[in-house]
């Protein structure tokens, strides 16, 4: 890779890191590519010199999000009957590590533009397949209920976490938050 593709990646990275923290703050409807731009100092035609919209940026930044749930599914180890714990701490940790990024995906539902929402659709779903999968291949007794029961969870942390509700969320003791 020349040193100019790895410059124009790491913008690329700026901006979808910019867009996810002001789409996090203030929205969908809030947020315009020119604040994108300003945040990290550069012009708005080139934000769109990576996204022709603010629709395809905000999709980019829910597709790095949900390949990032993705990614921390897959990759935890654990018995079966540990594995709904583990992979609801791969959740938590995400939510560490790129707050702005799973909240967005977690609450995309709520956005009312079409090609926003059957995306979150999608993924959602996409989601749910992989971790009844998962318990499937676990040997975990009523995998889809126990994919319900998981993916329920995870709504209620994002709620949680969303809305500042401790009481809804008592593994933040254990995270240290409160």
């Amino acid at each position: 890779m020349t040193p100019r593709e790895d410059s124009t990646i790491n913008r690329k990275e700026q901006i979808l890191d910019a867009a996810a923290a002001l789409f996090a703050e203030f929205g969908y409807y809030k947020t315009t590519t020119a604040e994108v731009a300003r945040a990290i100092g550069v012009t708005q035609p080139y934000v769109f010199h990576f996204f022709k919209s603010k629709e395809a940026l905000y999709l980019a930044v829910l597709e790095r999000a949900s390949s990032l749930i993705m990614q921390a599914f897959a990759t935890v180890d654990a018995p079966a009957e540990l594995l709904s714990e583990r992979m609801g701490q791969a959740f938590v940790e995400l939510l560490d590590d790129h707050r702005n990024e799973i909240m967005l995906v977690m609450m995309a539902y709520a956005t009312p533009e079409p090609a926003i929402r059957e995306y979150t659709r999608r993924e959602f779903d996409l989601v749910f397949e992989r971790v009844k999968e998962r318990f499937e291949i676990a040997g975990i007794t009523e995998p889809e209920r126990s994919a319900q029961l998981f993916f329920g969870y995870g709504l209620i942390i994002s709620m949680s976490e969303a809305l500042n509700l401790p009481k809804l969320c008592p593994w933040n003791e254990r995270r240290g938050k409160k």
